[in-house]
This record gives structure tokens, C-alpha cells and sequence, in this order.
């Protein structure tokens, strides 16, 4: 399984295109990684980059972006309104897949250590890849910015972790590390005021705000002399307010480190209420960089929630929901196939723009009339379970909202939601079969003349014949769970779409029987006779259960109509 880190470095540059383009070239001059996103701020005067792929791969791009940075920024004229100190001001390596933070982390010092070395660059460690406690907080190493580093860089406490501990006017200092992953979220405000949108971000942040004496108006002192806070509502969430020129208003900026705490629709409205009890309104929010699919998915679900609609609905009507919700394009359209990483990622993946599930209905007729063996009986029984379930999903929505139903909403949008994961798996499966009879046909296809040869071979027939029994065994049991889901809609759902649930369990039948026959004829290719007579009397077991579920469900509609 091929590890994947995500790097999210963030230069100094957001203004002239040209620059940035030179930095984002190198990037993808190197194999092996993606370039998801560049996202440039002329406000802030800085460019969010994100890219993906294997470590080596990675830190190789990463490397290589930092030295073009410092070629073509210039810090000593750098100003914006983000808080900066370097050309590449902040360079994160994320765990994306198959990874520990620990192994990011060392990654995350090799980068470092080759920058200090090889650019002659004062580098500092965060996070998890943080050398002491007090270097954890980026905050706390970027207090000061670009204009401190002169005085900073001559104290034993701030030598830097890596490269020299001198100034270097050009391209300031850089700060290397390995986190979890964080969204950078502003909220907009319907007003200019810096201080205004400031005591929004002090409620809503973590750390909160410090407090002052009433009588002197000075900042309180705990026994250890430390500032007083009262803590913001929001975990994991750090925030301040400042003024975009760009578009004439004011937002709150958030990174939301947390997001299990903190899902970004709690932030959205915790910024609602702050703003509209100090007299502001929000009007919109945007994302800076990618977000992963389950936020926006959460995201629609809670707003629907709220109007006590069904949520069980495809995901693009979620995240169509979540956009209009939060305001996500009122500054510039929201691509989900750019800004969602898991969209933004298969963009790039060959074999997922060949997936049956992404052609056409015409297109998908045509491949399967085709003289090609694939798609065959397995895949067409996969998607005729997923029109099946599709079917009492349609029945469940339509119920959720029927006139003089209202009520009853949450009953049929949990149904709804049930059937909108089981169509989900079911359409997995349609590909899912194809690629299992492709695997066997490349193994018959192996070489066969050393014994050797012969033993790997057999080996991998027996492993892909195996693997041709259980997707369409997963697709009968599928499809057998959607049969509770039809029944309830046929006896408890909208009256006037109980043929629409009748046709479900035609459906689900007919794929609980094209999966049988595949178990079935595939079992015959095993060696391990004792699983091959298992899974074909379990396989039988739900045929049989097939046919009465769905004589009764048709008995059912007939009486109802």
C-alpha cells in the first residue's frame, strides 16, 4: 500500500502571478506528485500550494519550491496582511494515507535539515516535528515576523533548529513540520472594522480573549504572572480578524486544527451568533486550500437537519447544500472537484475516469453490449440492486416531506440514509466485479513454464477466483439488506410511490440472483472445496430468502393498490 503525505507550504507571494508560477513549475517537475490546488490571496500577499504523493517524492517537490522561493521573493519588500517571516513562511507535511505522524515527522526534519544545509536558511520545527515543548505552537515561533528575525535569530533561545542563526534579509527563516490536518476557513463580516471582526475571532478561538481590569483597564495577571483569558467556545480553533482590501470587508480567520471538535459548519455558526450579538451579520465564508469530502458531507446534513429535511440525499446535493449554506462562493465559485482533495485527487487517476460508474447510462448499455467479456452479469446485478435501492431511497425522501407528514421527517430521513449507503456500495460493486474478472484474466496470462512459474501462477488464479466470489457474495448481501428498507416504504411510505418500492424489490431480487449465479459458477474454479461449499449454501440461503421477500413486498403493493 503506497504511503501518501500531503504538503501545504505557504509563500510569500500572492500578488504576481508569474512568481508563483515559477514556484508551482518546479513542483511538478517532479514524478510522482500531484499538484492539487494553488490558492493566491492579493490581501494577504500569500499563496496556499497543496500537492501530494509518496514521501520521498514530496519532500524532493517541497525542497525544490522552497529554493525557487528564495530565488524569486523578495522578504525585504514583502507586506501583506498575514502574519510572515520567511519567503516560504510555513512548509506542513500531512499523513494522508498509510503513514504515522511519527514517520511524517521524521520526513518533516529530513526537509529541514537538507534546507538549512544546501539553501543556508535559518529552519525552525513545529508541531509534531517540533525539537522542544515550546516550538510546538507556530504562533509562538512566527511571534514577531519577518522584522523581528534580526534580533531574534542573536538569542541562544531562538537559535534556529537547522541552518545558520543569522539574518537573511531576502528570504527571512522558514518554519518545517508534520500536523494533522487543518482547514484555513475566513468567515466574511458586513463590516470594515478590523477591531469588530477581532472580537469576533476572540470568542470563538480557543485561547479566547485576555482579560482586563475593569478599573485600570490593564490585562490581568494569573499567580504566575501569566495573562488572564476567558476561553473561546471553539476547540482546536485558532482566529483573528482583519480587513481584506480585495473585496472591502472584513472576516475572521480561522485554522481549524481540530475537526473532529470542531466540523467547520460549528465554526460557521458559532461566528453567526458572535457577529449577530455585536450587531454584524455574516455573509458568506471561504475556503482557503482543500477540504476532505466527510466536512462539506456533515456540513449538508446539519443544514438540512435544521430544516428538518431527509438527509438522505447524494452527496453533490449535500455539498450544494453546504455552499449555499455557509456562503462558501459569495467571494468565487466553489469547484468541489477542485476544493474537495478526495475530488481533487481522482481528477488525476486514470483508472478511475475509465470506472464504469462514471460513463453514461447510454454509455454504460454500450460497454456491456459490447464483444468485451467485462462487464458482465456481476456488475449489471450490482447496478440493478442500486436502481433497487435508489427506488425506496426516491419513496423515503418523498415521504419525508409529504403534506401533513411533517412529523414523521427524521423516520424517513433515516430510511432515506440507510438506502443512500447501500446504493453507494452497491455501485462500488459494479466496478468492483469488472476489475475481479480482469484480475483472473491477468493471471491465467502469467508465465507458466518454471515450476516456479506454474506454483505463482495457480497461486494468483485462486486468489483472483476467490475475489471474483466474495464482490458479488457482498452484492447479494446488499442487496438483501435493501429489502427491509423497500418493505417499509411499501407499508409506512408516501401512498402515492408504493408501485416506485415495488419495482425496488423486482430489483433486488433479480441482483440477489445474477450475484447468486456468479457465486455460483466461480466456486467451481477452487481448490479450497470446503469455502467453495459454504459460500454457495450460504448464497442459496438468500436466494431462497429473495423469493419470498419479494412475492411478499409485491403481494403488498397489489393490496395497497
Amino acid at each position: 500500500m503506497k504511503q501518501l503525505i500531503e504538503c501545504v507550504p505557504n509563500f510569500s507571494e500572492g500578488r504576481d502571478p508569474a512568481v508563483i508560477k515559477q514556484i508551482t513549475d518546479v513542483i511538478e517537475t517532479v514524478e510522482g506528485v500531484t499538484l492539487l490546488d494553488v490558492d493566491p490571496g492579493k490581501a494577504t500577499n500569500r499563496t496556499v500550494v497543496t500537492f501530494v504523493g509518496e514521501p520521498a517524492a514530496v519532500v524532493e517537490a517541497a525542497f525544490q519550491a522552497i529554493k525557487k522561493a528564495c530565488e524569486v521573493i523578495d522578504m525585504s519588500k514583502h507586506s501583506g496582511e498575514h502574519p510572515r517571516m520567511g519567503a516560504t513562511d510555513v512548509c506542513p507535511l500531512i499523513p494522508i494515507a498509510h503513514i504515522s505522524m511519527q514517520e511524517t515527522a521524521e520526513w518533516a526534519r529530513r526537509l529541514g535539515e537538507r534546507v538549512g544545509r544546501e539553501l543556508d536558511l535559518p529552519i525552525y520545527l513545529y508541531e509534531a516535528a517540533a525539537s522542544r515543548p515550546e516550538r510546538k505552537n507556530l504562533a509562538v515561533i512566527r511571534a514577531g515576523e519577518y522584522e523581528a528575525l534580526p534580533e531574534k535569530l542573536v538569542q541562544p533561545e531562538w537559535k534556529p533548529d537547522f541552518g545558520p542563526a543569522r539574518f537573511n534579509a531576502k528570504s527571512g527563516a522558514t518554519v518545517i513540520g508534520a500536523r494533522d490536518f487543518l482547514i484555513a476557513y475566513n468567515v466574511n463580516l458586513n463590516t470594515t472594522s478590523v477591531r469588530r471582526a477581532n472580537s469576533v475571532a476572540f470568542d470563538v478561538r480557543e485561547k479566547g480573549r485576555v482579560l482586563n481590569d475593569p478599573n485600570t483597564g490593564k490585562p490581568m495577571k494569573d499567580e504566575s504572572g501569566e495573562p488572564m483569558r476567558q476561553p473561546g467556545i471553539l476547540q482546536g480553533v485558532k482566529a483573528i480578524g482583519w480587513y481584506i482590501e480585495e473585496y472591502g470587508i472584513a472576516q475572521i480567520s480561522m485554522n481549524i486544527t481540530d475537526i473532529a471538535a470542531t466540523p467547520l459548519h460549528k465554526a460557521f455558526e458559532a461566528c453567526c451568533k458572535s457577529a449577530d450579538q455585536r450587531g454584524m451579520r455574516v455573509s458568506g465564508s471561504e475556503l482557503v486550500g482543500l477540504v476532505p469530502l466527510n466536512v462539506m458531507l456533515e456540513a449538508g446534513k446539519y443544514f438540512l437537519r435544521k430544516q428538518q429535511r431527509s438527509v438522505g440525499v447524494s452527496d453533490s446535493e449535500l455539498i450544494k447544500i453546504a455552499v449555499k449554506s455557509m456562503g462558501l462562493d459569495e467571494l468565487a465559485p466553489f469547484d468541489p472537484q477542485q476544493k474537495i482533495i478526495e475530488y481533487n485527487l481522482e481528477k488525476g487517476n486514470a483508472a478511475a475516469q475509465k470506472a464504469l460508474i462514471n460513463k453514461t447510462l447510454r454509455g454504460f448499455a454500450d460497454e456491456t453490449a459490447s464483444e468485451s467479456p467485462a462487464p458482465g452479469g456481476g456488475s449489471v446485478s450490482a447496478y440493478v440492486g442500486a436502481l433497487g435501492v435508489s427506488l425506496a431511497t426516491m419513496v423515503a425522501n418523498l415521504s419525508s416531506h409529504k403534506r401533513g407528514w411533517d412529523e414523521r421527517w427524521e423516520e424517513f430521513s433515516n430510511a432515506a440514509e440507510i438506502g443512500q449507503q447501500l446504493k453507494d456500495a452497491l455501485i462500488r460493486s459494479v466496478d468492483e466485479d469488472t476489475d475481479a474478472f480482469n484480475e483472473i484474466m491477468t493471471a491465467f496470462g502469467m508465465p507458466n513454464s518454471t515450476p516456479e512459474e506454474k506454483t505463482a501462477r495457480k497461486a494468483a488464479i485462486q486468489a483472483a477466483t476467490k475475489k471474483a466470489i466474495e464482490v458479488p457474495l457482498k452484492v447479494m448481501r446488499l442487496s438483501m439488506d435493501s429489502f427491509p428498507l423497500i418493505r417499509q416504504m411499501v407499508e409506512t411510505g408516501n401512498p402515492n410511490s408504493v408501485t416506485d418500492a415495488g419495482v425496488g424489490a423486482l430489483c433486488a431480487r433479480a441482483a440477489v440472483y445474477g450475484a447468486f449465479l456468479n457465486v455460483k459458477v466461480n466456486a467451481t474454479g477452487l481448490d479450497d472445496k470446503n469455502y467453495a461449499t459454504q459460500v454457495v449454501a450460504e448464497a442459496e440461503k438468500m436466494a431462497q430468502a429473495a423469493d419470498a421477500e419479494e412475492r411478499a413486498i409485491v403481494a403488498l403493493v397489489h393490496e395497497k393498490i
